[in-house]
């Protein structure tokens, strides 16, 4: 299967989608070949040097999760890597926009992983959509993102609850609803709470409270309060000073404010009413979850 690069940049870099599609090949999505790294590195656009833009910590993160992951499904890294990876990439949202850094953190610094983690057995490929693809499909930026739009506040706790549940990434992520706090913490509250439980649950669930939101506004009927831009402006200047982040306890996120629980229990509440008529196939039937491709 694909290795891991053996010529690593110190810093980040921007990979352009035209230059990244030259390197996403059959070989390397079959995970017979490595990228060309040097080849690739020559096709990135340098971005400023700072603590904070290594690439070391992120990949000494990539090598543990898959070690510690090595003997059980690989789906089950995303809950344990998604909050630590955010909290190593120390990234403002324009920042974490832009799909040219997530190109090369997937071909630059992590391509192993993303075989490893994405290759389906059956098609014996990756879906190149996993190296360069929209931030819910990413194999990088979909982690981070889901990290960002459920954690609540410096806990990281919800996003270890979305991402057990593949349906959460594979459906939810790409709501526009779930940039609203209470909604994101009102659906993974309902995973806590055992309401929704399989993948199938919780695809269905996300399009209910999809739907409803066209008649419905919910940041009217369970509004949110302002972040603190300051905390999270500190939170990233700790990086630029050259924090570490310990792998084995939970990190803390930025402490830029809580959604208000009166918002995240009503909004909990009434998801809990559109799931109860939600058509779910297979409702009754104990079904194994299976990821989309």
């Amino acid at each position: 299967m694909t290795e891991k690069p053996d010529h690593l940049q110190e810093f980040l870099a921007r990979l352009a989608d035209e230059e990244a599609a030259q390197f996403i090949t059959d070989g390397v999505l079959s995970g017979k070949d490595n990228v060309p790294y040097i080849a690739l590195n020559q096709s990135t656009e340098p971005l400023p040097e700072s603590p904070r833009r290594r690439t070391g910590p992120v990949r000494d993160l990539i090598d543990d999760a898959m070690y510690m992951h090595k003997d059980h499904s690989p789906t089950q890294a995303d809950a344990w890597l998604a909050p630590r990876l955010h909290a190593v990439l120390r990234l403002t949202r324009a920042e974490a926009a832009d799909p040219a850094l997530w190109n090369y953190l997937a071909l630059g610094v992590a391509p192993d992983f993303v075989v490893w983690r994405h290759f389906s057995e059956k098609r014996k490929t990756v879906n190149a959509r996993y190296f360069k693809g929209p931030h819910y499909k990413q194999a990088l930026a979909r982690l981070w993102w889901s990290a960002e739009l459920f954690r609540d506040g410096p806990d990281y706790e919800p996003v270890v609850a979305a991402c057990g549940n593949q349906d959460m990434l594979n459906t939810v992520l790409r709501l526009d609803v779930i940039d609203h706090r209470p909604t994101a913490q009102a659906l993974v509250r309902l995973l806590q709470r055992g309401v929704v439980r399989t993948g199938r649950e919780a695809n269905a669930l996300g399009k209910a409270v999809n739907a409803a939101a066209a008649t419905l506004m919910y940041d009217v009927i369970a509004p949110d309060v302002q972040r603190d831009a300051g905390a999270v402006r500190r939170w990233i200047d700790e990086g630029e000073q050259g924090g570490t982040v310990l792998h084995r306890a939970l990190p803390a996120g930025p402490a830029d404010g809580r959604a208000p629980e009166d918002s995240v229990e009503r909004l909990t509440n009434h998801f809990s009413e559109l799931f109860e008529e939600a058509r779910v196939r297979g409702r009754e039937e104990n079904h194994e979850e299976t990821e989309v491709d």
